[in-house]
């Protein structure tokens, strides 16, 4: 992923040179303040919560297969791993050929589908490959951490009768670039699935996508993206407040170039789940730092019940 200048910070940066002082506004007389009515706070929904300890233990596993980038056998393993745990359920192998800076690679989608009774899908996805270029990196966090959460959230959903839109959770493979990141050399595999789902008409049943990325960090503060819906990030807090983890969302604004792009592109509405600050200004991303010990089942925990409490919402809205 890659972070680009929010629209509104280019703005003030187009408007504003040093700071300036205004001027102060006038206050209003005595007695004639207003009452400001406090927020109603959000519906309660029931929704059932993860198993943190059971989804940590899925990336200690898939972290102990060691680098798991694209043409490596560590990349066949994940596969493997990701595939052998969702045995018995409806998994499809989006499979395609991806010609890159570094040669060609085969790349593979994994999407596991579990039913709903209404004819609409909810998509939660992340990647699952660590990045190309870089050796001896095992992405604890960078694709280690999502996808073990997402095995944990499969087992929440499978088995059980969903009133509501089916979930379909999608490994995304080919996030990263293969040298440098750029518009044509990144994101293979997101593309790849919009550009399917767009062609074969699953992308007109698609009520939402919410993308998973880095959100294994101890220290959790999910950014606010603004490449993201709105009106989705509005339920995702709903959510997060009302299990009493507001703290950990939206306190900073970035515009982040993510898997949710090539979904957003073709008009569907998508929320990106990212904290982009791990370590002291994002200093583990990318380097052998982003390792199993600066992670926490708590994180995960956090993440992953307020996206099934938000599915919960969203199917009602």
């Amino acid at each position: 992923m890659r972070v680009t200048p929010a629209p509104w910070l280019i703005l003030l940066m187009l408007t504003t040179g040093c700071a300036q002082t205004k001027p102060a506004e006038a206050q209003p007389a005595a007695g004639d303040t207003k009452p400001v009515a406090a927020s109603a706070p959000p519906a309660q929904v029931s929704a059932p919560h993860v198993d943190a300890t059971r989804a940590f233990q899925y990336v200690k596993e898939i972290v102990a297969i060691g680098p798991r980038a694209p043409g490596s056998a560590g990349h066949n393993k994940i596969e493997n791993y990701i595939k052998s745990h969702l045995k018995g359920d409806t998994v499809e192998n989006d499979s395609f050929s991806a010609k890159t800076p570094a040669g060609e690679f085969a790349l593979n989608n994994i999407i596991a589908k579990y039913p709903g009774t209404k004819d609409c899908i909810f998509v939660v996805g992340s990647h699952y490959e660590t990045n190309y270029p870089l050796k001896n990196y095992v992405g604890a966090n960078d694709g280690g951490s999502t996808s073990g959460l997402q095995l944990e959230l499969a087992n929440q959903l499978r088995g059980k009768k969903r009133e509501g839109c089916s979930v379909w959770l999608v490994w995304f493979d080919g996030e990263e670039a293969f040298k440098e990141w750029s518009a044509t050399d990144s994101l293979y595999g997101s593309k790849h699935l919009a550009e399917k789902w767009k062609a074969d008409g699953t992308a007109k049943k698609i009520k939402t996508l919410i993308l998973l990325d880095m959100i294994g960090d101890a220290d959790l503060n999910v950014d606010k993206d603004d490449n993201s819906d709105a009106k989705l990030l509005d339920t995702i807090y709903d959510a997060a407040t009302q299990l009493g983890y507001q703290s950990h969302f939206f306190a900073r604004e970035l515009a982040i170039e993510d898997d949710h792009i090539p979904f957003k592109n073709i008009g569907l509405p998508v929320a990106d789940l990212i904290d982009y600050d791990y370590g002291y200004n994002n200093s583990f991303h990318h380097t052998s730092e982003d390792t199993l010990d600066k992670l926490s089942p708590k994180s995960l925990q956090i993440v992953g019940d307020v996206v099934l409490n938000a599915l919960q919402r969203f199917d009602s809205q």
